[in-house]
């Protein structure tokens, strides 16, 4: 039976948020907020937090020095998969992925049906591997925020997770969560 198997030991990651906003700051950004609190109190490490505007090269750029950092495992980015113009968020990060998560965006999409109905087909959510980091990127609304840490992403970075989770899957954690 999948689960968290509290008999094991609880390995924190590292997890950048990055919001993507033409209109957001620190103080605005409810959904960077709810992420960094969600995986805080969940005991992850709150790597680095920081907002870009809706531009491929911002985007693209600190992605990419996050994943060049060897003190971020996981990037969690909310904003720009929507259809507007200014949604540029795939076309950033889709070519920094030498894997993409096919399943994460049909697990988030499912969720999705249950809180915002067939409106869940506007969002472009998607995640892969760069490097030896995995990127989660999500739209940009609080509800989809909290949807993604509460019903997906919280599950899939605890290491107690079984019958597995992403951290097996970082270079520190492989032999640990095995």
């Amino acid at each position: 039976m999948p689960g968290i198997n509290e008999n094991l030991p609880f390995h924190p990651l590292k997890i950048a948020v990055l919001t993507i906003s033409d209109t957001r700051t620190m103080e605005t950004d409810t959904s960077g907020e709810l992420l960094a609190s969600r995986l805080q109190e969940a005991g992850h490490d709150l790597a680095a937090r920081a907002i870009v505007r809706d531009d491929v090269e911002a985007i693209r750029t600190q992605v990419q020095a996050w994943v060049d950092d060897p003190e971020v495992e996981i990037v969690l980015t909310t904003g720009g998969t929507g259809f507007t113009a200014r949604d540029v968020t795939p076309e950033a990060v889709m070519p920094l992925l030498r894997r993409v998560m096919d399943g994460f965006s049909v697990v988030f999409h499912q969720i999705s049906m249950g809180t915002i109905g067939v409106s869940t087909l506007q969002s472009r959510a998607f995640a892969g591997q760069a490097g030896d980091s995995f990127i989660f990127c999500v739209p940009g609304s609080t509800g989809a925020c909290r949807d993604a840490w509460d019903l997906v992403l919280q599950y899939e970075c605890d290491s107690r997770y079984r019958p597995c989770s992403i951290a097996g899957q970082l270079p520190r954690l492989r032999e640990v969560c095995a």
